[in-house]
């Protein structure tokens, strides 16, 4: 076994959830199940209580498991009394595990002082190689074997919900290891099946210059996410023009300094990643009103105002977002700064005066970062080596996602702006015994926005009542 449990604790939350806090050693490289270790975190819950008629799986104790892979990548996941669909589920008769993917939350974390016990930036790069969805899903497959052990052969496989990335290795899962899944929810999570990220971010930026390396559904329909979120902000507050000028011009004037690092105008346009969520457009609107308040009264931003811009980056505490946020997409090729590359040909992102409006970008991971961020400017050696490597293996075999047995269930939404409405529905089409549930009017983050409509949606796919 690959995997090794070490340590097991129980406790009671607001008496009612029965919360296992756990923790396993597993390799770093399994093909080298005898070489250095990880250690990883995890938390499963049940309800406390024990249902008068109970069903004939969860006998004896036996529940069915499902787990939450969550978004990111680099995110740990929180308390499970935080998730709003926690309580939809324990009612199927789920019991659910909440796993830290490999270097995030308290599994081995990544931070720049850790990464430094692996030498050089070249051996950091190799080591990071390690840390995406091929070998998130290995740990979760070492770990089924060991939480299902004493389980009946026949109720060994477990189901897995996917939120965002998580839906990303859900389909690496349903690629590498299909017959450790009883059934997979998706949310905001089809994978573009792309070789690596320049199809992605094309969809984004609508360059021209860049080919695709295959046939896009609806390419006479291109809508480009941010930009489409961009005008929506700027139909809504049109003051916000000029304001968000006048906040470029003394982020270039000024060096402005924050606890995770540089405030630069770049990094102020980085901001546009709330876009993506519900309410996004008037959180983004509130700190540009605070900035300019700040500068109307005072002549420089103020600490509330700047501590708000620094808690929507996010990129000093989990610093594998940036790092391998692009490589995510590859598969046999290089990244080489995708998203750098074609924001650089596009004169909307551009911060000058010149332009009617400046545009805020998405969630993408840019070069500059390594220097606004403290903690990423730590690590730049090897940030720059992620970024060459051409040799990265496949994520997904379409093959077997043809013949694909394990029922698919997907949200997706036309109006996401991280995981586009085309790429999702093209990917959908390759991935046998898929249903998806379609909305126009929810947003990437609608697992947790809208937690009561998804969840039911995708369980009247599950049951099939929809006439």
């Amino acid at each position: 076994m690959t995997a090794k449990l070490i340590d097991r604790r129980f406790h009671n939350v607001a008496g009612k959830l029965r919360v296992s806090e756990l923790f396993f050693d597993v390799p770093v490289d399994y093909s080298k199940p005898a070489g250095d270790t990880l250690r990883l975190f995890a938390r499963s819950i049940a309800r406390k209580n024990t249902p008068i008629e109970p069903s004939e799986e969860s006998k004896g104790g036996k529940l069915p498991w499902l787990v939450y892979l969550q978004g990111g990548p680099g995110f740990g996941c929180g308390t499970p009394q935080s998730y709003p669909w926690v309580d939809f589920i324990l009612s199927k008769g789920y019991q659910v595990l909440f796993l830290d993917q490999r270097g995030t939350g308290l599994s081995s974390t990544i931070t720049a002082a850790t990464l430094a016990l692996q030498g050089d930036g070249g051996k950091q790069a190799e080591y990071l190689k390690n840390f995406r969805a091929d070998n998130i899903v290995r740990d979760c497959e070492a770990i089924r074997k060991i939480l299902t052990n004493d389980y009946p052969e026949d109720q060994r496989k477990w189901s897995i919900l996917g939120q965002s990335f998580g839906g990303f290795c859900a389909v690496t899962y349903l690629s590498k290891f299909p017959e450790g899944l009883r059934e997979a929810f998706l949310t905001g999570g089809l994978p573009p099946l792309t070789s690596g990220p320049d199809p992605v971010y094309k969809k984004t930026y609508g360059n021209s210059t860049i080919d695709f390396p295959f046939e896009e559904p609806h390419a006479d329909q291109r809508i480009e996410k941010v930009k489409q979120r961009n005008e929506a902000y700027y139909e809504k507050y049109p003051e916000d023009v000029e304001r968000v000028k006048r906040i470029m011009r003394y982020l270039k004037e000024n060096k402005v300094k924050l606890p995770s690092g540089l405030l630069t105008p770049s990094r102020f346009q980085q901001l546009g990643i709330l876009f993506g969520f519900h309410g996004g457009v008037d959180s983004l609107h509130d700190i540009v009103v605070r900035a300019c308040n700040d500068l109307d009264i005072f002549g420089f931003l103020t600490l509330p105002t700047l501590s708000t811009i620094d808690g929507n980056g996010g990129m000093d505490k989990n610093i594998i977002y940036a790092l391998l946020h692009e490589s995510i997409y590859c598969q046999g090729q290089s990244s080489n700064w995708s998203a750098d590359r074609l924001r650089a040909n596009d004169r909307q992102f551009e911060i000058n005066d010149s332009v009617p409006t400046i545009y805020f970008t998405g969630e993408m991971v840019f070069k500059d970062m390594l220097e606004s961020y403290t903690e990423l400017g730590e690590v730049s050696t090897a940030a720059q080596r992620l970024a060459t490597i051409d040799d990265w293996p496949a994520l997904y075999d379409e093959s077997q996602l043809a013949r694909n047995t394990v029922p698919v269930y997907a949200a997706t939404y036309m109006e996401d702006m991280y995981v586009h409405f085309d790429l999702a529905t093209a990917t959908a089409s390759k991935i046998k015994n898929t249903k998806q549930f379609i909305t126009n009017n929810i947003y990437h983050d609608g697992l947790r926005s809208k937690s009561g409509e998804i969840m039911r949606q995708l369980f009247n796919l599950r049951e099939d009542t929809i006439d």
